[in-house]
């Protein structure tokens, strides 16, 4: 991998995590520590990452808009038609668990416009915009992550593990042949417990995130129920889907070419 491309990944992994260390980017990136301090030197030299012992981190949020606020408007079109649709699969009744994510996010604020929706969450935003609609909304806690406004750790699973709902609603960092991963194995864990204590798991993710590569498994492709996506997938990921049995639903974009 050339310096270039793979300081692009460093400055992609850190937009999903926000700081990262030496020792899981050199991992992630399959290269030695030294060069990975090298490109953060670099990277730092023009402002693009703040570095810390034994790691690096976006720059304060004075100097670069929060990493949050930054994927919500990556793909921010393809999003909103996945959790439109997404939205319009379940009903008055339902009881759904879902995770942290930006696609999650806009897939509270569709889900808001139902009544009689029960929703556990362990994000701060998700909680507000379903609870701001006079549903019913239980809110996991544990240790809390300002820059993306969740609740993580083994607080948060212990209190995950006293539900039972009949869906899970998530998102993902990576969708490949291989199942679903994410940047983060904090959150990774989160998912995993969620998707635990439901029977049905729809994930939801815009195209971006398909063939991707990233560190940590959540689950197998077995596991997935449905997915719903902005576009189907195509090639070995479109065969190992309908292997596995996912339902594939492609949402329409709006005004996309």
């Amino acid at each position: 991998m050339r310096p270039g491309e793979r300081r692009k990944h460093i400055l992609e992994l850190l937009r999903q995590r926000e700081r990262i260390s030496v020792e899981e980017l050199a991992r992630s990136l399959g290269t030695s520590q030294e060069t990975i301090r090298r490109d953060l030197a670099e990277l730092a030299g023009h402002g693009q990452v703040t570095k810390f012992h034994g790691g690096a981190s976006l720059p304060p949020s004075g100097e670069h808009e929060n990493a949050f606020q930054t994927r919500m408007n990556e793909f921010a079109n393809e999003k909103r038609a996945v959790a439109r649709y997404a939205a319009g699969l379940y009903a008055p009744g339902d009881s759904v668990l879902i995770d942290t994510g930006t696609t999650t996010l806009f897939f509270a604020r569709e889900l808001a416009r139902l009544s009689r929706i029960t929703v556990i969450t362990n994000s701060l935003q998700i909680a507000t915009s379903i609870g701001a609609s006079g549903n019913r909304v239980f809110m996991i806690g544990g240790e809390y992550r300002p820059e993306s406004g969740q609740n993580t750790g083994a607080l948060a699973m212990e209190q995950i593990a006293r539900f039972n709902a009949e869906h899970a609603v998530v998102t993902i960092g990576a969708l490949n042949a291989d199942g679903a991963f994410d940047f983060s194995i904090e959150e990774a864990e989160i998912t995993r417990a969620m998707i635990a204590r439901t029977r049905y798991l729809t994930v939801i993710a815009d195209s971006s995130k398909l063939g991707r590569r990233a560190l940590f498994q959540v689950f197998p492709l077995e596991r997935i129920d449905r997915l719903i996506i902005d576009r189907a997938p195509r090639g070995e990921l479109a065969e190992a889907l309908a292997a596995a049995r996912v339902e594939v639903h492609e949402a329409p974009v709006p005004n996309r070419a």
